[in-house]
């Protein structure tokens, strides 16, 4: 994780601020209609939120494709249907609905038809065809029970005709919705200025009568209901709410309804309409179609309610759509009125003020993480934040989803394009100067800490590595300067990449030699054990080079390796001016000493006890001697790995247990039994060769009785 700096905080807040502007600028606004749209299909995909449509307040009826095709509507000009309407609002009111509202317009009456028909007009001799239908319309209007539609507008007002609005005694409310710049329709007016009077929108008059009250302003100026100040993010508005997806609006269709009048069933109305808002509108699949916040999911023209004089028409099964009709908008803002269930927007001030800090969230995490990381961070912190704004929306509080989503997202891009133009160019300034000098995890702890290398260090426990090739300076005479190089950088080249793949770092290369430690820079517990693994695969590669490099071809390469664990001094040292990472401690010197002892004993590779003590039984060992070292008073015990445990071949085992044998009797004093044990194995181990001379040698002239059985090395 990358460290922050005050520079960089300050850039991210800016960032979050210019993001946060910019997405809840009013150009974007329709970012806050998405998110209305995104929260209804997501809360109707995950929660459901079905409910009953028998405990609706709001019911539809419906002038829908059954009435038209049904008689003796079937092929009648609606204008002749008035009488029809009259009888079925009859029964509705005698039903016990509390209030009756018209999502339908009848602009003019047949009876003002001028079309000549014989000596006079057709109006002319269907003159008091509509009285019937006025009467009724008088009737329920002086009960309360009866409000009329109308479109405003300056230029094509849609209103009753003039015989309607006199007999509702002016009943009338406006049915005019409010569309946002995408043409989709989230909120609804509550009132309109007529006159210079505020006067209740139709949805807004209904739920008012149902409740037995009038509207009224609150101190704030907010239109208010007893006991619900009408939440409006937009002034004088109302957010809708679609719980049900739609379905939750009981739907009778008209033709249905108007045989149940010829059936004489006044129960049906009862158990249908009583206590009910009732809404008459056109349910038709190619007029008054409106696109809503259930845009993206899907919504429905309400549920089909219970019929009760005919059949239900077949091949009706409901789909979901991304327009409804325009009646079931109204009977929303009915039903949210009534339950106090519209939704609450937050205020441009909130809004803007959480999406920039989401931005600045997500800005602070880009800063820190790499690209991708921060790409993974955002996807989850927007995931979690959908949860809360889903889980919001069920409560009815709309918080802001994409303007944060978006926002975050822009300033996560600006964020790592700070980044990479400026912040991190240090960082890979510096990655790039060092990368052929230090380890990657020197270099990760220079970035992480913000500060140049600088003289110190610390006491770590470390594996030793020292290798060196035997014999190379003979080798070296007979080659050209150019083979040299080539043959040099082939083998430090392999050692190399096998040291670092175990974990261990190359603190020189001194001529072929080759310093590198196991557990520093970066801490690792198995650093013993990965550098006995680095040894051995070290020896495997150098003989895979020799048969199959053509570089190596013909000078049979052979090198000698040292292993030593322990405490060491690890950090930067040398002067003040100029210093490398690197260790310094008896740890590096007995290691030293050890890649140099192997040519006593014909080894290719020797491990102290420490060493040896701290892999376990991790792999296949043979004790070669007791040695003290040039430099060094005190003893070491040497080993060398032969294999992973369980993996050394029967030659090994042979030659193992042989000397075993033989150093047991060396320690003993036991001369000539061990000159016979490690003569068995002489011929293919130099060690035991070197063995059995030494024995001979002691069985021939004994040592005094002070005598250790410690080999003193006089050289390197």
């Amino acid at each position: 994780m990358r460290r922050i700096g005050g520079r960089d905080i300050v850039a991210a807040i800016l960032i979050a601020l210019v993001a946060g502007a910019i997405f809840t600028s009013p150009p974007l606004q329709t970012l806050q209609g998405l998110s209305l749209d995104i929260l209804t299909a997501m809360r109707g995909k995950l929660v459901g939120d079905h409910r009953d449509p028998a405990t609706s307040p709001v019911v539809v009826v419906a002038i829908d494709g059954e009435t038209y095709d049904t008689p003796p509507f079937k092929g009648s000009p609606t204008q002749t249907w008035t009488r029809e309407i009259g009888r079925v609002l009859g029964s509705i009111t005698e039903g016990g609905a509390k209030v009756i509202g018209f999502d339908v317009i009848f602009p003019s009456s047949i009876e003002q038809s001028e079309i000549p028909f014989g000596d006079a007009s057709f109006g002319s001799r269907l003159k008091g065809f509509d009285r019937d239908y006025l009467i009724a319309l008088r009737q329920l209007s002086d009960g309360g029970k009866l409000v009329l539609g109308e479109i405003l507008s300056n230029d094509h007002p849609d209103v009753p005709y003039p015989a309607q609005r006199l007999a509702v005694k002016n009943n009338v409310r406006a049915l005019n919705v409010h569309t946002d710049t995408d043409d989709v329709i989230r909120r609804m007016p509550l009132s309109f200025a007529i006159d210079g009077k505020p006067v209740p929108a139709m949805a807004v008059e209904l739920a008012a009568r149902a409740l037995g009250t009038t509207p009224g302003n609150g101190p704030s100026g907010a239109m208010q209901l007893p006991g619900y100040t009408i939440p409006s993010a937009v002034p004088n508005t109302l957010t809708l709410n679609y719980r049900g997806m739609g379905r939750d609006v009981p739907a009778y269709s008209f033709a249905d309804l108007r045989a149940c009048v010829e059936k004489g069933d006044r129960d049906f109305f009862r158990r249908a309409f009583d206590g009910k808002v009732v809404l008459l509108g056109t349910v038709l699949n190619f007029e008054d179609r409106k696109l809503t916040s259930m845009r993206l999911s899907g919504g429905y023209d309400g549920s089909p309610a219970p019929r009760c004089a005919l059949p239900a028409p077949a091949g009706t099964a409901q789909k979901a759509r991304s327009d409804i009709a325009g009646v079931f908008v109204h009977a929303t803002v009915v039903r949210n009125l009534i339950e106090r269930d519209a939704v609450t927007e937050l205020g441009f001030p909130a809004r803007t003020v959480l999406t920039i800090a989401f931005a600045a969230i997500i800005a602070c995490a880009a800063c820190m993480l790499a690209p991708g990381g921060a790409v993974i961070a955002w996807l989850a912190l927007t995931a979690v934040y959908a949860a809360v704004a889903v889980g919001a929306f069920v409560h009815a509080l709309a918080l802001p989803l994409t303007e944060p989503a978006l926002a975050s997202l822009a300033a996560l891009a600006m964020m790592i394009g700070y980044r990479f133009m400026l912040a991190d160019r240090d960082e890979r300034f510096l990655r790039k100067s060092f990368a052929f000098y230090l380890a990657p995890e020197v270099i990760n702890t220079m970035v992480a800490s913000g500060k140049m290398p600088a003289l110190g260090g610390e006491m770590r426990n470390v594996t030793m590595f020292f290798s060196d090739l035997s014999g190379f300076s003979s080798i070296a005479e007979t080659m050209t300067p150019g083979e040299l190089v080539t043959l040099m950088n082939e083998y430090l080249s392999a050692m190399t990449d096998i040291i670092e793949s175990h974990g261990g770092y190359v603190d020189k290369y001194i001529g072929d030699s080759i310093v590198a430690m196991f557990g520093a820079p970066a801490d690792d517990p198995a650093h013993a054990r990965n550098a006995v693994h680095a040894a051995l695969k070290c020896h495997e590669k150098l003989a895979e080079l020799n048969a199959s490099n053509p570089a190596f071809a013909g000078h049979g390469l052979s090198h000698r390796i040292g292993l030593n664990s322990g405490e060491a001094v690890v950090g930067n040292i040398g002067s003040r001016r100029r210093f490398n990472y690197t260790v310094m401690s008896d740890t590096v010197n007995v290691a030293s000493r050890l890649e140099g002892a192997n040519k006593y004993y014909g080894t290719a590779i020797m491990a102290s006890e420490t060493t040896m003590a701290q892999t376990g039984d991790t792999f296949a060992w043979r004790e070669l001697d007791a040695i003290r070292v040039l430099g060094r008073g005190e003893a070491i015990q040497v080993f060398e790995p032969l294999a992973d445990k369980g993996a050394e071949s029967a030659e090994q085992t042979k030659v193992a247990t042989a000397y075993a044998e033989g150093l047991a009797c060396w320690r003993a004093r036991e001369f000539a039994k061990a000159a016979e044990a490690f003569d068995g194995v002489a011929k293919i181990d130099p060690a035991s060769a070197l063995f059995a001379k030494r024995a001979k040698a002691l069985a021939a002239n004994p040592p005094s009785p002070e005598w250790t059985p410690v080999n003193t090395l006089e050289g390197k």
